[in-house]
């Protein structure tokens, strides 16, 4: 019995070590001087031992003169040593804490960092939500390795500065070696292939901004089955999936599922953004994650179907993120329904395009009803992952997304949007705060639609209309917290006309209860009198 407890004890021990690993916060100064340029991560990977070993080095620049160097990285990492521009150097490594220091200041200006450490990383309790590594077996018993990592940052697995705000801008390498017989499935362009004796090394490599938690690999007895695609601007692309083996057979049927999507992604957020590069997908354990070029699809070909045509809604939906997460990325984690309720929208609008506008509007009636309302989705500012991380985030941001359609207009909101995922001040090199958002589509509407955007994302509330009889067939509609006027459909026994509604209310004649806004367009408390 006290084995038992002491395991149980070790356990839970464990599981709160892992619940600890949090993305993202407050930006610790000694990190804001950082300008992180480049990773490289250079692994050995031990599937029996279910360890690594190897070195990152990281090039970056100090903004500012400094005494000390901060990087994240996990306890369960053992750092053998440290250097500095090529010179051994001092360091401590407490509380997930890499601390770098010496007597002298360091230099303002460009540095390389290499640190060289081993360890077995902290397990997946529930990839993808809580991730971690997932040391597992396909059906034939090969070896089966995959990272989630969004929650917790990359620290679990390599020295970086983990905050959303800052992005390697030259890119990343990854040098990975796993047992001969293995493939290791990465971001970016497969640069080389080592085989020797009894173990194979793969390089790839990216140019483009990363994010942290998409710096990472998949391992896998992967079949590579690839075909062309060509982008909305006659760019040709690689299309491929790293799939097991034992389901290469289904892998033709889903790249032509996940050309579909590329065609829609592309009609409305404009060219996928890594042309330089390829799309891909890479088999795993886990349901998925957006994994920059090199997607996590784990759905097990469970389709459904959308216009008549087998319909992968996990395939889409990651793959929505190489726009909204990977090429616009949020600052901070504060504001994360940017990437995840744009994305969502995204997925609306796939339905839109394969089954028409009514289709559209009931799915984002359940969208509406499945709200819960609890939190705000944006909370405040400098929020870690976990903080803001809530259900909300998707389908109430999703529906935010719709409510701008409807107050602008098609003509202006979609543009606008494909601004949003086009346009080099929101894109690569710059990320983005929900502020930048509502500047961006208050300038196209030329009002500012700062009020629609606080309630609907800083608050709890719902747009409260109220109605009220003041004679025989009249009406008055008004809103009671909008902050501004906006339009909404009014259902008469004259018919549906769109009507322009203010906090001091209009006059509606009717022989009928009027009816606010019936297709669905606002999260809505509607008061009768």
């Amino acid at each position: 019995m006290r084995l038992f407890l002491l395991l149980l004890f070790i356990s839970f021990a464990n599981f709160v070590q892992a619940q600890q690993i949090i993305s993202g916060g407050p930006l610790k100064p000694e990190q804001a001087n950082l300008d992180i340029r480049h990773y490289t991560v250079s692994l050995s990977v031990d599937p029996v031992a279910e360890n690594i070993k190897g070195y990152t080095e990281i090039s970056l620049i100090l903004l500012k003169p400094a005494k000390i160097i901060l990087l994240d990285l996990v306890q369960q990492m053992k750092v053998d040593k440290v250097l500095l521009d090529s010179k051994q150097i001092g360091f401590s490594h407490e509380k997930d804490v890499l601390t770098i220091s010496a007597a002298e200041v360091f230099p303002a200006g460009k540095h390389v960092i290499r640190v060289v450490y081993s360890g077995e990383p902290p397990v997946a309790k529930r990839a993808p939500w809580e991730g971690g590594f997932q040391w597992t077996k396909d059906s034939t018993g090969n070896p089966w390795i995959a990272i989630t990592c969004q929650s917790e940052g990359g620290k679990i697995y390599f020295p970086c500065k983990d905050h959303p705000s800052d992005e390697p801008n030259e890119g990343a390498d990854l040098i990975i070696t796993v047992p001969k017989g293995l493939v290791v499935a990465g971001p970016g362009l497969l640069k080389e292939v080592k085989t020797q004796k009894n173990q194979s090394t793969y390089h790839w490599k990216t140019n483009y901004t990363i994010s942290n938690y998409a710096i990472l690999f998949n391992v896998g007895k992967y079949k590579v089955v690839s075909k062309e695609y060509i982008t909305v601007n006659n760019n040709r692309v690689p299309m491929e999936f790293y799939v097991l083996e034992e389901h290469a057979d289904k892998a033709e049927h889903l790249l032509e599922i996940m050309t579909g999507s590329a065609h829609v992604q592309e009609k409305y957020f404009g060219e996928y953004p890594w042309v330089k590069e390829k799309i891909a997908i890479a088999e795993t354990p886990h349901l998925g994650m957006e994994h920059q070029t090199m997607n996590a699809y784990g759905n097990k070909f469970r389709y459904t179907q959308v216009g008549g045509q087998d319909f992968d809604w996990l395939l889409h939906h990651e793959f929505g993120h190489e726009w909204w997460g990977n090429k616009v990325t949020n600052r901070d984690w504060a504001h994360m329904w940017i990437q995840e309720g744009i994305c969502v929208f995204g997925d609306a609008l796939y339905v839109r395009d394969a089954e028409g506008e009514e289709a559209y509007l009931e799915r984002m009636r359940r969208t509406a009803r499945a709200t819960k309302n609890i939190l705000p989705i944006v909370q405040g500012e400098e929020i870690d992952a976990k903080q803001t991380y809530h259900p909300d985030i998707y389908g109430k941001g999703a529906f935010f997304m719709h409510t701008l359609r409807y107050i602008m207009g098609d003509e202006i909101f979609f543009p606008t949007l494909k601004k949003l995922a086009t346009d080099p001040q929101y894109t690569y090199d710059n990320t983005v705060t929900t502020d930048d958002v509502e500047k961006l589509f208050s300038g196209a509407y030329g009002k500012s639609l700062k009020p629609v955007f606080d309630l609907f994302l800083r608050t709890t509330n719902k747009l409260d209309v109220q109605v009220r009889q003041t004679d025989t067939e009249k009406f008055n509609i008004r809103l009671v917290n909008a902050g501004m006027p906006l339009p909404i459909d009014i259902a008469t026994d004259g018919g549906i006309s769109r009507m322009i509604i203010d906090e001091k209310g209009i006059e509606v004649k009717s022989k009928t209860l009027p009816v606010v806004d019936s297709k669905g367009y606002y999260l809505k408390k509607i008061t009768i009198d």
